[in-house]
């Protein structure tokens, strides 16, 4: 049965009910009935059947393959161009996301441990980096794709947890809850950029997987008993992510990786030149990860020191 034939169908009762219960009646509107709605307001969308009236908007929103998605809520496409005028093909990021890091951050920064608590984040990293060696060696990309998908973890948990904190405490939380769920995006765009370039296998797909989620909970817990100690943690793992794509250079400088061309999605992203190549996403790549070290040291500092992160202004936008 048609839509129209249910209303039809459902119109008297509808009508009725509304003149006898007084429902849909007020001020201006008394002995109105609910068939001067449209049809829309009582029955759920239709994304087979044709726009009409109002109910759709006037251009639909079609995906890659030219299917309609539903319109019921009459959300415009929205029109994004680049600074030269052409389409912004990017769904996942917008142009106002997009920046040009500051490659001249100091690589070769390390915090020396100098407590239990830091020696056991450390000693944690440095256990984690033996058995993750040993499988991928040299092999960087498939390396820097399961880095990545541990990486996006911490800034996610933290920025949550933070969230939830402000609203259990009503109290604002300084912008760190924004500065972490930054820093998980940005990760997150790393591992988009690397898999324009290589589709991971199978079993890598199944070492992702456990590996996330034992390193979600794992670290979901150590930030609820210490935060100071969890951002530490991550201060090292970026320590560690910093000295991976060094390697990851020095490979592709020696001829041993292929500088091939970069992906679109990271010429937009970091806003490269047209004619970059991997190197230069690479490049950009350790960049990014030694700002997220020094964010992730700095918040453990604040909180070594007695004091809550929301006393400190937090590092939003740093790239």
């Amino acid at each position: 049965m048609s839509s129209r034939s249910i209303y039809r169908t459902l119109r008297p009762v509808l009508s009725s009910s509304v003149r006898y219960s007084g429902l849909g009646t007020g001020p201006g509107i008394r002995e109105q009935v609910i068939s001067h709605l449209p049809t829309v307001r009582f029955l759920s969308s239709d994304t087979t059947s044709p726009a009409t009236d109002n109910n759709h908007p006037e251009t639909p929103i079609r995906t890659a393959d030219g299917k309609v998605i539903s319109t019921y809520w009459g959300i415009p496409p929205a029109k994004i161009t680049k600074s030269d005028g052409s389409a912004w093909k990017w769904n996942c990021f917008q142009p106002w996301d997009s920046y040009k890091p500051d490659v001249s951050i100091d690589i070769t920064k390390h915090h020396k441990p100098a407590n239990f608590t830091d020696k056991f984040a450390y000693w944690t990293v440095q256990t984690l980096k033996i058995p993750v060696r040993l499988f991928f060696q040299r092999k960087h990309m498939c390396h820097a794709m399961l880095l990545e998908t541990v990486a996006a973890v911490p800034g996610m948990v933290g920025g949550m947890l933070l969230h939830l904190k402000s609203l259990r405490r009503f109290e604002q939380s300084g912008g760190w809850i924004k500065a972490l769920l930054e820093e998980a995006e940005n990760e997150r765009m790393h591992l988009m950029t690397f898999i324009e370039l290589s589709q991971p296998k199978w079993y890598e797909r199944a070492i992702v997987f456990t590996v996330q989620g034992v390193f979600f909970n794992a670290y979901f817990l150590s930030y609820v008993i210490s935060p100071k100690l969890a951002h530490r943690i991550t201060g090292y793992l970026e320590e560690e992510a910093v000295n991976s794509y060094t390697e990851f250079l020095e490979d592709i400088d020696a001829g041993k990786f292929e500088n091939s061309p970069a992906p679109a999605i990271a010429i937009d992203y970091w806003r490269l030149p047209k004619d970059a190549t991997l190197r230069d996403v690479v490049f950009v790549i350790r960049a990014d990860e030694a700002h997220h070290r020094d964010i992730n040291h700095y918040a453990s500092d604040i909180q070594f020191q007695g004091h809550e992160l929301k006393e400190a202004p937090a590092p939003i936008g740093y790239h």
